[in-house]
């Protein structure tokens, strides 16, 4: 496994490897690599080796395209990006911002023209002319203004700013089970109790994201310490070979440091994990090859609702459920937010505390207690 954001790692002759962005060849990266015997050295040397990189003359003319300096951009924040994102940043400059920007010069770039090209992916930006959301507009500008900053940062002249741009988002509404509900849910997994059952239990009680729980293997649960260890997410991603499926299965750390976290586990789940115990396999199959992904857990989990006569909702709904029966139960929030591994107890307060009504009453009745009014 890499070291977080460096890409090196232990081969199985011995040696280390660090691998680093050293081109990109037909809107490809193609990497370069070192080798050593430590971990030290191939450090040295991959910093080295990025640092060679950097050091190369500039051609005399350059060209101030949204192509070329998107390109740019892209090789040197792969350096420090996990793969998800770089994926995510690739898809984005080849599905919205080359075929509209690509061949116009940063400083042929109006502020009016970035204006309607908003106004274009809003109305009917995406594959089916559907109109993308303000957030997924949001993160192409944000790409934008990061290739932006870059060409100032190389004196490449610039004509726009995104200042001038302000997207209306929509306030979704947060999905989280009653008291009634995940009561039925519970019990309905009781009485269908299996390895998915599990799972889904495990998840209403800890929080974890369906991501986590895919990837998640036995040995990541200490019994005896009655302790659980998050340390990897399961995603589906971009093939790096070409001629084959599109995408594939990956397991890897959290994109986050902070996603990497040790959970105690509660009493109700302590008895039942240990009647599916099974050392060196996932925890969803109880095999060591064979793992259920994130789609096929969703597709399962609905199925898991209508059976109860629950209405519909995303899996990522236990995790909501989880956070707001933490508030209501009287959870520290600095320990909710670690539980949850969130950067900061705003994010968990803001995205994913939900109080009920009934807590609303019981907050607001204490001032009966405060003033005799007859």
């Amino acid at each position: 496994m890499p070291k977080t954001g460096e890409n090196i790692y232990k081969r199985k002759d011995g040696r280390w490897e660090g691998r680093y962005p050293k081109e990109r060849i037909d809107g490809r990266i193609r990497y370069g690599a070192v080798y050593a015997k430590t971990y030290r050295d191939v450090k040295r040397k991959l910093e080295e080796a990025k640092k060679a990189l950097e050091s190369r003359e500039e051609p005399k003319t350059k060209s101030g395209r949204v192509k070329d300096v998107g390109e740019q951009w892209l090789l040197e924040a792969s350096m420090s990006l996990k793969e998800s994102s770089r994926n995510k940043y690739e898809d984005i400059l080849s599905r919205y911002l080359l075929p509209e920007l690509g061949e116009m010069d940063l400083s042929e770039i109006s502020n009016q023209q970035i204006g309607n090209f908003v106004g274009r992916l809003i109305a009917d930006g995406g594959a089916r002319k559907q109109g993308l959301s303000a957030a997924t507009v949001a993160e192409i500008l944000s790409v934008l203004n990061g290739i932006r900053v870059y060409a100032l940062r190389r004196d490449y002249p610039v004509s726009f700013s995104l200042e001038c741009i302000r997207l209306k988002r929509e306030q979704t509404e947060i999905r989280v089970f009653s008291f009634g509900e995940e009561e039925a849910l519970v019990s309905y997994l009781l009485e269908h109790m299996d390895l998915s059952s599990l799972g889904i239990l495990l998840c209403l009680f800890t929080g974890i994201r369906i991501g986590e729980l895919c990837a998640m293997k036995w040995d990541d649960i200490s019994l005896p310490e009655k302790q659980m260890y998050v340390n990897k997410t399961m995603q589906r991603m971009r093939a790096a070979k070409p001629g084959g499926s599109r995408t594939e299965i990956k397991i890897q750390e959290p994109k986050s440091p902070c996603s990497i976290r040790t959970i105690p586990l509660p009493g109700i789940l302590l008895n039942l994990l240990k009647k599916f115990h099974r050392p060196g396999t996932f925890l969803l199959t109880g095999e060591d090859q064979r793992f259920i992904e994130s789609r096929t857990m969703q597709n399962h989990f609905k199925r898991v609702l209508s059976s109860c006569g629950i209405s519909d909702a995303n899996f990522h709904a236990t995790r909501h459920t989880f956070a707001t029966r933490c508030i209501e139960l009287g959870f520290d929030v600095k320990s909710l937010s670690e539980i949850l591994g969130h950067a900061n107890v705003a994010i968990t307060m803001n995205r994913y505390v939900h109080p009920s009504m009934a807590l609303k009453a019981e907050s607001m009745e204490r001032f009966s207690s405060l003033f005799a009014v007859k």
